[in-house]
């Protein structure tokens, strides 16, 4: 187990570069401000150090709302972010004091969630122990509209990197999408999302995906929605889609 000094006094930390990434974005964003203490104990705890982009977004950033918020991207927020914020620590259950035998739920790390309840993660070094497509340090999408996982085929940098150029989420999203979305998007805390009538899964909202009801829940349902759908259509347990039970 390394110390704090050592996950942190590297040479070429990623935050010079990653930053610069996000202030040279074209993609509408809210950048929220960081809580260090809470930053240095989830950097502690996950053993990764500043070099790597995920530890240093996780300790020097609060998080990302991008794209009017219909995209929220964990890190270690401060009381000043917008009620409802969840940080990286609280969605992936990271324990309140460094705890060494502590492994992450599901061999991986939940590192976004959009508002349709599709996940991202960041395999652990076994995926196929836990059922999930990929290499390790792969980016996987659990994608709310088929309730799989799906390989992504990049790491976390390549991933925040397209997410950041200018219409990679435009691309990624192009058909879950409907007129005025940024309108019921923009206000929702980040504890809710959207669900669909008909659901996302089906074919009927397929074939007119604006014509559906939609409705704001909290993200816990939402998740607990899609993986008993899931268990129930595939009987397959897509397995822990992240915490929202704080």
């Amino acid at each position: 187990m390394r110390d704090l000094i050592e996950l942190t006094d590297v040479e070429e930390p990623a935050w010079p570069l990653l930053s610069e990434a996000i202030s040279n974005s074209r993609v509408s964003m809210d950048v929220l401000p960081v809580d260090p203490e809470q930053a240095r104990g989830s950097l502690l705890q996950l053993q990764a150090t500043a070099r790597s982009w995920l530890g240093s977004f996780v300790l020097n950033c609060g998080g990302v709302l991008l794209d009017s918020g219909w995209l929220r991207i964990y890190g270690s927020p401060d009381d000043d972010a917008p009620p409802g914020t969840p940080s990286f620590a609280e969605v992936n259950d990271l324990p309140e004091r460094f705890d060494p035998a502590w492994r992450p739920e599901g061999g991986g790390l939940v590192i976004a969630h959009d508002v349709l309840g599709g996940v991202f993660v960041v395999n652990g070094p076994d995926p196929a122990q836990a059922n999930r497509p990929g290499g390790p340090g792969e980016v996987l999408y659990f994608a709310p509209d088929s309730l799989r996982w799906d390989a992504l085929g990049v790491g976390h940098e390549d991933w925040l990197n397209w997410l950041l150029d200018e219409g990679g989420i435009e691309q990624f999203y192009d058909t879950l999408r409907w007129p005025g979305w940024r309108a019921e998007t923009g206000p929702m805390p980040g504890s809710h999302g959207i669900t669909f009538d008909p659901v996302l899964w089906t074919a009927a909202n397929r074939r007119d995906l604006p014509a559906a009801r939609r409705r704001a829940v909290h993200m816990s349902d939402l998740m607990d929605l899609h993986r008993s759908t899931g268990l129930e259509l595939d009987k397959i347990d897509p397995g822990f889609l992240g915490n929202f039970d704080y």
